[in-house]
């Protein structure tokens, strides 16, 4: 879609760094269950604030630069203000639920970390839908 519309060459590129970085923030989320249910709570932890908390961040930074290069007016795009409030979410749920992890043991540690993930999963499929099909004003005129 992007190849088609009379965009710059910086937004395209910052918007593929984007996407990237929501690749590495939310791909591994796909795999943690499995590495949990092989006792790897610790390993899955220790990746999701070594690599998915910075890619996290990384997709914010790169998420307003994309807003900044479009001249996106926030109260024209309402998809953009949710988008905010679910990375929000999710960087707490990281923070609170995913984080702790890191150094709690035993059931309630995994529990938390299953929590964790499982609700970053559904953000990121909320994420997913407001990205591409942009309710409340579309980006381009």
């Amino acid at each position: 879609m992007f190849a088609i519309l009379p965009i710059s060459t910086t937004y395209q590129l910052v918007g593929l760094l984007h996407v990237l970085a929501a690749i590495v923030a939310f791909g591994p989320l796909f795999f943690y269950p499995k590495l949990q249910r092989n006792g790897e709570t610790e390993a899955v932890a220790s990746l999701h604030m070594k690599m998915v908390f910075p890619a996290l961040v990384l997709l914010w930074v790169l998420g307003m630069g994309l807003a900044g290069i479009g001249k996106y007016d926030m109260a024209e795009t309402k998809w953009m203000g949710g988008s905010i409030v679910i990375w929000l979410a999710t960087m707490a749920v990281s923070w609170f639920m995913i984080k702790p992890s890191l150094t709690e043991t035993g059931d309630s540690a995994r529990s938390k970390l299953s929590a964790g993930i499982g609700i970053t999963h559904i953000l990121l499929i909320a994420a997913l839908y407001l990205m591409i099909f942009k309710p409340g004003g579309s980006v381009f005129k």
